[in-house]
C-alpha cells in the first residue's frame, strides 16, 4: 500500500469527524488488547546470533538506534544510557561495521531511519554513520532521523543540512505547565523558544515533523486545542499526535504525576482530527502530513520488513522478531568479534503475522483485500472473522467508492487504531523494561 493511497482524504474523513463507539466498547478493545499483547509479546525466545537474508523481491527498511541521552525523561521507555562521549564514539564505530554486516548478507535498504534516545548527541558521528549508510546501500531514497528541540539551530547541527531527510523533534507540548511537569521546561527552555527554533529549522529539512503526546495531567480540552492551534500557526510538514503511554516501567511516575486520571480519549482524538482537518492530510491514524507523498514514523507501517542494528533494536524479517542485545557491553563484544548485535528471535505463526499486519493496517487508515489474500491466502473475513465483525459492529471500515480493493477507517476506525497501537507499543516498552532489567552497571 503506497504513502498516497494512506491519505485519508474522502468525504468520510473531511467531514467534521464524530467518533461513536461506546466507551465500553473501547475500553473492551483495551482489554482485548492486552491479551494479545501478553501473549505475543513475552519473552520466550530462542538464542540467535544471526539473521537471515533477503528474500528475493521483497523491500526493506534500515533502522539503527542510537541509546544515549543528556538526560533522561521520566515517561520514556525507550532504550537509552546516560551520555558518555567515548562510549558514545566507541557505539557509533560498531553500528557502522554492523551496517557493513547487514550489507555482507545481501541487504539493500530504501530508507534509513534513526532513533533512540536522542540521536543528536554527537552530530559528527551521526553525519559519518549516514553517509557510510547512504554509501553501503545506494538504494536508501529518504533517511529520516529522530531529535530533541536544543541544538536545533547550533551550528554543529548544519552537518546533517543535506544527510537528513526527514528530522522529527519530539516537543509533546507547548503548554508551560505540561512541560515544567515532565522536566522539559528546564531542559529545551521556554514554549516560546522550541517554537522559534523549530520555525528555523524548518527551513533547512525537506520535511520537520513535530511530535506533540495528549493525555498528561492538567492538559485540558482548551490545552490541547490551543497546542493544535499553535502546530498549524507553525506550519510543520508533518505531525504525530500520539496518547501517554503507560507500562509497567512508567506506571508509578506516569500515572501518580505525569497522566491525566480521567482523559476521555476518544474526545481528545476527536478535537486533533477535527483541528488539523483542512490543514493536513491524515497519514495514519495519529500523523499528519502537507503531503501524502511523504514517510513518517511508523515505519512499521510503511514497511513488513525491517532490519534494525545498534543495542536494543528490534528487526522483522519474514515472520520472525529478531532481538540485538541490550547490554551495551555485549554489543560492542559482539560486533568486535565480527557478530551482529542479535541475540534472540521469536518466531510468529502465519495467524499472529496476520493479526500483526491488520493492526498496522488499520492504524494506517486502509486495508487491503488483495494484500492479505496474497500474502495469507485467506481473504480478511475468512483469517479475521472476529476482527472483521467487530470492525463491522462498531461502523470502523467502509468500502472505499473509489477501489473496490480497499477498506478505509471511519473516524471509529481510526479511533480503535489508536488505542490498538497505543497498546501494541505500551507491550513492546513493557518487553524493553524485561530486558533491561538485568542489566548491570557494567552493561551500561
Amino acid at each position: 500500500m503506497s504513502l498516497a493511497e494512506r491519505a485519508l482524504n474522502n468525504a468520510a474523513i473531511r467531514e467534521t469527524a464524530k467518533i461513536t463507539t461506546p466507551s465500553w466498547m473501547l475500553n473492551s478493545l483495551e482489554r482485548v488488547m492486552e491479551y494479545y499483547t501478553e501473549r505475543h509479546l513475552c519473552l520466550d525466545t530462542q538464542a540467535c546470533d544471526t539473521m537471515p537474508g533477503p528474500q528475493p523481491g521483497k523491500k526493506y527498511m534500515l533502522y539503527a538506534h542510537v541509546p544515549f541521552c543528556h538526560t533522561l525523561c521520566s515517561f520514556c521507555t525507550f532504550h537509552r544510557f546516560l551520555f558518555k562521549e567515548d562510549k558514545a564514539r566507541a557505539y557509533f564505530k560498531s553500528l557502522r561495521k554492523e551496517m557493513e554486516m547487514a550489507k555482507a548478507l545481501g541487504y539493500d535498504f530504501e530508507e534509513l531511519y534513526i532513533g533512540g534516545g536522542t540521536t543528536t548527541v554527537l552530530v559528527d558521528e551521526l553525519a559519518k554513520t549516514i553517509e557510510h549508510a547512504r554509501t553501503l546501500f545506494p538504494s536508501i531514497k529518504q533517511v529520516s532521523c529522530e531529535s530533541d528541540p536544543l541544538h536545533l539551530t547550533s551550528m554543529e547541527f548544519t552537518q546533517l543540512h543535506g544527510l537528513v531527510d526527514r528530522l522529527s523533534v519530539g516537543v509533546q507540548s507547548f503548554d508551560r505547565d505540561i512541560l515544567a511537569r515532565t522536566d522539559r521546561l528546564e531542559k529545551f527552555g521556554e514554549p516560546e523558544v522550541i517554537y522559534e527554533k523549530l520555525a528555523r529549522a524548518k527551513e533547512n529539512f525537506p520535511i520537520l515533523s513535530v511530535d506533540m503526546i495528549f493525555g498528561f495531567a492538567g492538559q485540558n480540552q482548551e490545552i490541547l486545542q490551543k497546542d493544535m492551534d499553535t502546530l498549524v500557526r507553525l506550519g510543520p510538514t508533518q505531525i504525530t499526535t500520539y496518547p501517554l503511554m503507560v507500562t509497567h516501567q512508567t506506571r508509578k511516575s506516569a500515572k501518580g504525576n505525569l497522566a491525566n486520571p480521567t482523559q476521555d480519549i476518544a474526545r481528545d482524538y476527536e478535537l486533533i482530527l477535527n483541528a488539523l482537518n483542512g490543514h493536513y492530510d491524515q497519514m495514519t491514524a495519529w500523523s499528519f502530513g502537507k503531503r501524502a507523498d511523504q514517510s513518517f514514523d511508523e515505519y512499521v507501517v510503511n514497511y513488513d520488513d525491517y532490519l534494525g542494528v545498534g543495542s536494543g533494536s528490534f528487526s522483522f524479517l519474514h515472520d520472525t522478531l529478531y532481538v540485538n542485545s541490550f547490554s551495551l557491553r555485549k554489543y560492542q563484544e559482539k560486533i568486535e568479534a565480527g557478530r551482529m548485535g542479535v541475540e534472540s528471535s521469536k518466531y510468529y505463526t502465519p495467524k499472529a503475522v496476520m493479526q500483526y499486519r491488520f493492526l498496522l493496517n488499520l492504524f494506517g487508515g486502509r486495508l487491503s483485500k488483495s494484500y492479505f489474500k496474497d500474502n495469507f491466502g485467506k481473504s480478511l473475513w475468512g483469517g479475521l472473522t472476529k476482527e472483521m465483525a467487530f470492525m463491522k459492529m462498531t461502523g470502523g471500515l467502509i468500502e472505499d467508492p473509489q477501489d473496490p480493493d480497499k477498506l478505509q477507517a471511519t473516524p471509529n476506525g481510526l479511533m480503535m487504531g489508536v488505542l490498538m497501537m497505543k497498546n501494541f507499543y505500551a507491550g513492546m516498552d513493557n518487553v524493553r523494561a524485561e530486558l533491561r532489567r538485568p542489566l548491570s552497571a557494567r552493561d551500561m
